[in-house]
């Protein structure tokens, strides 16, 4: 079946095709999209990389005692990198990405709160303004869409390959959106958590600085060093544990069931609490330590 994150918000945005797709198709489309993902982040790692460096020398030039805003950085690196790795050049103009950045805060706040509680629906000053930021936002994949649409460009994109793919244009409008939607903010989440984490785990932090050290070295940094990172890989994962990035996930039940003596509907999205799991202590023995 398709992932229960993109069920999630493809639910929550109201978009239903695909949603219903048998397994076959769903097994072929995450393979596309695997293929994807990793096709533009090695065509843009050079990009990811100047944008890294640049944020660096950003910190670099404040004065020590300076507070740093973290979280502010973080979503304006993660949105320079997720749009351009998404859609391509258009995103090297900083108003694009500024404009961007306005209507998916829009989204993902009513994303957060507005659907779940209902609340959305009864505010029509919210509503309309959440519409009209999903509209924006849908006008601009379009844009994009028509623009790579048969061409071919230096740097492999993942829209591109949503392109090359049998999908129709509102598949590829809705992939498109959930990838940008949830990359920019679960890149920025799990920037800003793992950062915070090492600032606060000193020992966590040297094993790191000794692995990358042996590791990268002075020379440049490339696709088969980054795979020799496992230390590095296991700090991520216990940032997303730990940070409880996606605290819920959602499936949608393909046929009728049973949970003790409730029945669930046919095509009812079925909530998953990810937090509650990732921090139960029959799992892990300290939950809450990092």
């Amino acid at each position: 079946s398709v992932d229960p994150f993109e069920t999630m918000l493809k639910s929550l945005l109201r978009y239903r095709s695909s949603l219903n797709g048998d397994t076959g198709e769903s097994h072929m489309r995450r393979k596309l999209y695997e293929n994807g993902v990793t096709k533009s982040l090695q065509s843009n790692f050079a990009l990811i990389q100047k944008l890294s460096e640049e944020l660096l020398a950003k910190w670099l030039s404040l004065p020590e005692a300076q507070h740093v805003p973290l979280c502010q950085h973080m979503l304006g690196f993660a949105m320079k990198s997720v749009t351009q790795t998404a859609m391509g050049s258009s995103f090297e103009d900083d108003r694009e990405v500024i404009r961007f950045r306005r209507h998916h805060d829009a989204i993902w706040s009513e994303i957060g709160k507005g659907f779940l509680d209902g609340s959305l629906d009864k505010n029509m000053t919210r509503k309309k303004l959440y519409e009209d930021a999903l509209t924006e936002m849908e006008s601009t994949l379009r844009k994009v869409t028509k623009e790579r649409r048969g061409r071919s460009f230096n740097r492999h994109v993942f829209i591109d390959t949503l392109l090359q793919g049998n999908l129709s244009d509102q598949q590829i409008l809705e992939d498109t959106m959930i990838f940008s939607l949830a990359g920019c903010i679960i890149t920025a989440n799990l920037c800003t958590w793992a950062v915070y984490f090492l600032t606060s785990s000193e020992d966590v932090q040297q094993n790191l600085y000794k692995e990358m050290d042996r590791v990268l070295g002075k020379g440049p940094i490339t696709h088969e060093k980054i795979e020799q990172l496992r230390y590095c890989r296991q700090v991520l994962c216990e940032t997303v544990r730990t940070a409880k990035l996606t605290p819920i996930a959602a499936q949608l039940q393909e046929l009728e069931g049973r949970v003790d003596q409730h029945t669930i509907p046919k095509e009812t999205l079925v909530l998953y609490a990810l937090g509650v799991m990732l921090q139960g202590s029959s799992s892990w023995p300290s939950p809450y330590k990092y």
